[in-house]
């Protein structure tokens, strides 16, 4: 049953709360002034509506924010009752006090409101993911792709030759650990969320979709500047990353869902794999639970729509103003297996775009419009091979990364317009700790692998041939190359060399439901360890880490990007940058 809290009042129930009410949005939120979010109050127990009271700063909060809140009587159908007022706006900054009582227990919360500097610093940003992306990660990307020799590297990444810098934290509302839904939500709502939530505070319903909305950058920049904004990835469309964008779900794996919010939201520039879930259920290789055919309703609503590399192009070229890119049904390749192995689903997929090459079809649509464009870049492949420690893999699609950041550096070199930031959603526990010396042409040794591992002196460098215009090495099974490691794993074979034939699979389902082991094809590798895991054995990958997160910035508003930041705060800088924020 739902009502006005001022109807409610009206009615009695019996009030037998237990636990103190929780609020949404969170104690200590950051709230941009003019951004809609929606104000939640769990009541522990059922609570009679006339001893309910939610106030603001000491007002009735109908009063305060202009109108009264919904009253649930029973939520869930079960003995707990809630108010929820959707799409508040709160237009004056400063510190609001948010108090809620049932008559027995009281929570109250403050909130930071705050609005942006004016006048407005950059026309464009350009927000960089690489998901997953650990130091080790960008080190190894830098051996790779500009050498090293005698403690010096020969060159610098573009995103290490960036003025702005700073860690940043990374922690959910619910764990230490983050996942790359609500570490990527804090960037593009400013808010704090949990574990596979996107766009939301979790409550505790059942649904999916109706928990506390916060509004997106991409809503915000559409709704307040009239700005382009565009999403690329080269993983699938709707995985948490780029779905982060547009979506609001507790639950990153509603695909079908997340495709529908991409068509309610119309970002100006789509692009990536995960056509699985565009297409009707009866095509084959859909994974769609219907017979909607999204790549049609796209069409009908604008959208130029690309399947290879020399498609995106022409649009682009022809002046599209909405590109819609589905690149493979699932994950797009990585460079590793795209440009040099030719394996993974390369032979169905031969012209997926490369990273570069989309970030400038993007920035051709995008450019176009005259009040500017926020896109964002996600490089998602650095972490799906992290998982599966395949390690050099992850390494290829870093430097690939880093092109695809001197192509937007590139263009915001013209005008100095453009704010630039590049950093990870969450890390891993991965570190570089020798050198491999294996031959991998002649027969092995009668030495065990782990024992041909070089550490301190006896580690040297690595011996990689000197890399391409791309900075990518033509080969990766050298004699010598980089032992780069996970201190989170399930039960697997350690081969201790690259995955040659496909990307690495470290497990396969256990012999106990809902366990995994490690993947016996492997045990043929010459020299292979069995290694046991330290991770639950419901565990299947590599997992991921609460380090801090390196961010690198460039362009007008960077110079907010310094020190100790928390994940919230990239939305902060971009919204300034862009005076997202100014008060009424």
């Amino acid at each position: 049953m739902r009502q006005t809290l001022a109807a409610a009042l009206l009615l009695s129930t019996v009030s037998a709360p237990a636990l103190s009410q929780t609020i949404y949005p969170i104690d200590r939120a950051q709230i941009l002034t003019g951004a809609m979010f929606d104000l939640k109050v769990e009541f522990p127990g059922l609570a009679e509506p006339g001893k309910i009271s939610v106030t603001v700063n000491g007002q009735d909060h109908a009063q305060a924010l202009g109108r009264a809140a919904t009253y649930v009587a029973r939520e869930d159908d079960k003995d707990q009752s809630a108010v929820t007022l959707r799409d508040v706006v709160i237009d004056k900054p400063g510190r609001y006090v948010v108090k809620a009582t049932d008559g027995v227990n009281t929570r109250e919360v403050a909130w930071d409101v705050y609005e942006t500097a004016q006048p407005r610093k950059a026309r464009n940003v350009i927000l960089f993911i690489g998901d997953g992306m650990s130091n080790a990660h960008r080190v190894a990307a830098r051996i790779l792709a500009r050498g090293i020799q005698e403690g010096k590297y020969k060159g610098k990444l573009t995103l290490d030759d960036m003025p702005a810098m700073a860690l940043v934290s990374t922690s959910g509302v619910d764990s230490v650990i983050t996942d790359s839904a609500n570490s990527a939500s804090a960037y593009t709502t400013g808010h704090k969320s949990s574990t596979n939530a996107l766009g939301v505070y979790a409550d505790r319903t059942k649904s999916t979709t109706d928990d506390p909305k916060v509004e997106t950058i991409t809503s915000l920049a559409q709704r307040r500047l009239n700005m382009a904004v565009g999403v690329v990835t080269n993983t699938e469309i709707e995985d948490a990353t780029p779905a982060s964008m547009v979506a609001h779900t507790r639950r990153r794996a509603e695909y079908d869902v997340i495709v529908q919010q991409f068509l309610d939201q119309k970002p100006d520039v789509i692009m990536g794999g995960g056509a699985a879930n565009f297409i009707p259920k009866s095509t084959a290789g859909s994974k769609r639970g219907d017979d909607q055919d999204y790549v049609e309703r796209f069409k009908d609503a604008g959208y130029a729509v690309a399947t290879t590399a020399g498609e995106m192009k022409a649009a682009s070229a022809a002046g599209a103003k909405k590109l819609l890119g589905l690149f493979n049904l699932g994950n797009m390749d990585g460079v590793l297996d795209r440009k040099f192995l030719k394996v993974g689903s390369v032979k169905r997929y031969p012209e997926q775009p490369d990273l570069t090459e989309q970030v400038k079809s993007a920035i051709e649509v995008l450019s176009k419009n005259d009040n500017g464009f926020v896109l964002m870049v996600e490089s998602g492949l650095i972490d799906k091979f992290t998982h599966a420690l395949d390690m050099e893999r992850a390494i290829y699609d870093t430097i690939m990364l880093d092109n695809a950041v001197k192509v937007a550096k590139d263009f915001a070199d013209q005008k100095n317009d453009t704010l630039i930031l590049v950093l990870a959603d969450h890390t891993h526990p991965v570190g570089i700790v020798g050198v491999m010396h294996d031959d991998m042409d002649g027969p092995a040794p009668n030495v065990e692998l782990r024992d041909r591992l070089g550490i301190y002196a006896e580690a040297g460098y690595p011996s990689y041939p000197a890399p391409d215009a791309e900075g990518y090495p033509n080969k990766v099974d050298v004699k010598d190359r980089l032992a780069l490691f996970s201190a989170s794993f399930p039960d697997y074979y350690e081969t201790y060399r690259p995955k040659m034939d496909g990307p690495n699979n470290p497990t396969v389902a256990g012999k106990e439901k809902g366990t995994y082991a490690a993947n016996e094809i492997y045990a043929k590798s010459p020299g292979a360890q069995l290694r046991p895991g330290n991770l639950p054995k419901d565990g299947n990958s590599d997992v991921h880490s609460a380090e801090d997160s390196l961010l690198n910035a460039y362009g007008p508003g960077s110079e907010m990007v310094k020190g100790s930041m928390d994940n919230t705060d990239v939305f902060k800088v971009m919204a300034h940058a862009l005076a997202l924020g100014t008060a009424k």
